[in-house]
């Protein structure tokens, strides 16, 4: 299925309609739980406004992308990560819109600060796999080969250590049933 890839060009004039859906602006702002209603018009305004946002900062990642002058059309994530590095207004976005890195350098620089995998397999302190397996990758490779499978011996305790006849429960009658009444369904009649 094609994407609409027609501009939509923003209009200077207030007309009173957004390009955005919505219903589905409303979805998001009921989503969040702090919002207790939102009334169709504060929907509007949060609309237009992402829209003046959005505009906004896809014409900054456009002149991040005309400054170094590229023959492109079209604005890739890296101008948009490129923009919010650069623009002094977009710096909030720092977080959400991060640079690109390859696992080269990514991994280039873990060697340079020492902060190579830990010995575990990468795990940090007190944490596991969704096996409930913890230690290195050797553990939980031997652990995984045997999970789930029959095990060839049954650890039965064979020494005296227990005496069965210490462990009794003392109160007999808490452990018996109630005795029978007449009647059906042991009610009385």
């Amino acid at each position: 299925m094609p994407y609409n890839n027609t501009p939509i060009t923003p209009t200077r004039d207030i007309t009173g309609t957004v390009s955005l859906p919505l219903a589905r602006v409303k979805k998001i702002i009921n989503a969040d739980d702090d919002v207790g209603n939102c009334s169709n018009n504060a929907a509007f305004v949060i609309t237009a406004a992402t829209e003046m946002f959005l505009q906004y900062l896809v014409e900054q990642s456009y002149n991040i992308v005309k400054s170094e002058r590229k023959p492109r059309r079209n604005v890739q994530y890296r101008d948009v990560a490129n923009a919010v590095a650069r623009v002094e207004n977009l710096e909030f976005l720092a977080d959400v819109v991060p640079k690109t890195t390859t696992y080269k350098a990514v991994k280039q620089k873990a060697t340079k600060d020492g902060t190579s995998a830990a010995p575990n397999g990468g795990l940090a302190n007190g944490q596991g796999t969704l096996d409930g397996h913890m230690g290195g990758a050797q553990d939980r490779a031997e652990a995984q080969a045997t999970n789930g499978a029959a095990h060839d011996k049954m650890d039965i305790d064979v020494g005296d250590e227990h005496n069965s006849e210490d462990t009794v429960d003392e109160d007999k009658e808490a452990t018996q049933s109630p005795p029978e009444r007449g009647g059906r369904d042991g009610m009385e009649v």
